[in-house]
């Protein structure tokens, strides 16, 4: 999610600040905001204490409704302190559908910029919201622990704590993702043939892609891991290729389960509760991972691939879809809201560091492409998923759950966008004997 900027200048005075004059040494809490925005205020923002500050007429708000929700915004850092405020209910929107608020975030992305106040303008805010305001308090209950206190279940991406984040994540209800993902269930990037096309024909479109990037034909056999609810597996065996997925997520592997039988794919393809590093069978014409390196740990990278590619046959293809970094050189962790809420435990780096290691541990990358537009596209559709079914899903999973998904996906959206993420996918071969590149074709042999 997009954290708001920070400008270098320092106010010496509310007035310097924002062009008012308020009491010596005591500020409201619009002040307090004013002056922490410089006076630069993209939307009307009301307190519990009855100030108010920000054009009257501005088509976006923000209520601050409790003390409760002063703490998390002066506690928590980065976006967390916002995310935490908003889906407690001790901050409220304005203007915008929660399962959908992009255009509030943008606005704050492009035009809230805050300053860094002296230190003795900063005693007095200090003194003006309470001191008692400015210690932590207990998050709300959809919120993952701190990453220090997850070690109680394991070393970070080991099997058991890997587990548990996918359990986080993905076991929140079949029936409210079928809602926000659409009937494919498909919750990766989709590629979009053109602008107008539907989510639907986007996400075929990506299996599409994926299914002739791999050069799959009838009786190939074709492993996916991080399979999902089986999107690829069942496009793969609709084709006549033998096709098995796995997943940690339980809800996931029932669900694609029942699909697989309802299809009658049931002698091509299956789809399995578990680890994708407990896979035995190798001499795999092709392995697909589609959205699952963001769980690995970048550490893991060289073991993740190196397995991958024990599993398939020489000459065998290889495709990793996966958001990335749009460089090379920040820490890969990711942290505040994703982290706490979304993905615990995931981590992004540049599509650099991918192909280094794909390569080092002796896969020859074929191609590379950025597919981070189209993903904007995808979180857009998504959105509007969740904004068409908003009451249904809140009564599935309950109001705060709910705001957790819109503001994540407008965030996200927002983040593809700003080219702050992006999405590659990378095609990889196992070389053949003596490092030859066996039967595949001079040029690229698919259609974009």
């Amino acid at each position: 999610m997009t954290t708001f900027k920070e400008r270098p200048t320092q106010p010496t005075s509310l007035t310097e600040a924002t062009g008012k004059t308020a009491t010596a040494g005591k500020y409201t809490l619009a002040e307090v905001l004013e002056i922490l925005a410089g006076g630069r205020l993209p939307l009307r923002f009301t307190a519990y204490d009855g100030s108010s500050t920000g054009p009257p007429d501005a088509p976006f708000g923000l209520d601050l409704r409790t003390p409760r929700g002063t703490r998390y915004l002066a506690t928590g850092r980065g976006d967390l302190g916002f995310a935490r405020a908003y889906i407690a209910g001790d901050l409220d929107i304005r203007g915008v559908h929660p399962g959908d608020p992009y255009d509030l975030l943008k606005a704050l992305a492009d035009s809230l910029i805050f300053t860094r106040p002296p230190a003795r303008m900063l005693v007095d805010i200090i003194r003006s919201i309470g001191a008692e305001h400015l210690l932590p308090t207990a998050p709300p209950p959809q919120e993952a622990q701190p990453r220090w206190r997850r070690i109680a279940g394991g070393l970070r991406h080991s099997k058991p704590r890997d587990a548990d984040a996918v359990h986080h994540h993905y076991d929140v209800s079949n029936t409210f993702y079928e809602w926000v993902l659409g009937p494919s269930l498909t919750y990766t990037c989709a590629c979009y043939p053109s602008a107008g096309a539907s989510l639907e024909q986007a996400q075929e479109n990506k299996y599409r892609l994926v299914f002739e990037k791999l050069r799959l034909t009838p009786g190939d056999r074709l492993l996916d891991v991080g399979c999902g609810w089986g999107g690829m597996v069942r496009y793969a065996a609709r084709r006549g290729v033998r096709a098995t997925g796995v997943t940690l997520s339980t809800q996931q592997a029932r669900w694609a389960q029942r699909a697989i039988a309802a299809e009658g794919l049931g002698d091509l393809a299956q789809v399995r509760y578990g680890d994708y590093r407990d896979i035995t069978h190798t001499g795999y014409d092709a392995v697909s991972s589609i959205g699952l390196l963001e769980h690995i740990g970048v550490r893991n990278y060289p073991s993740y691939f190196d397995f991958l590619q024990s599993r398939m046959r020489p000459g065998g293809l290889l495709l990793n879809h996966c958001i990335t970094r749009p460089d090379n050189q920040k820490l890969p962790v990711v942290r505040g809201f994703i982290d706490r809420y979304v993905f615990p435990d995931g981590e992004l780096t540049g599509s650099g560091r991918i192909i280094s290691d794909a390569q080092d541990v002796g896969l020859e990358v074929v191609h590379d492409e950025n597919l981070r537009q189209h993903y904007a596209m995808t979180l857009r559709d998504w959105c509007a998923n969740l904004v068409e079914h908003w009451d249904e899903a809140v009564a599935e999973v309950g109001l705060p759950t709910a705001k957790v998904w819109g503001l994540y996906m407008a965030g996200s959206r927002l983040g593809f966008e700003n080219n702050g993420i992006q999405l590659h996918q990378i095609l990889m071969t196992r070389p053949g004997t003596h490092g030859g590149a066996g039967e595949l074709p001079l040029r690229p042999w698919w259609t974009p």
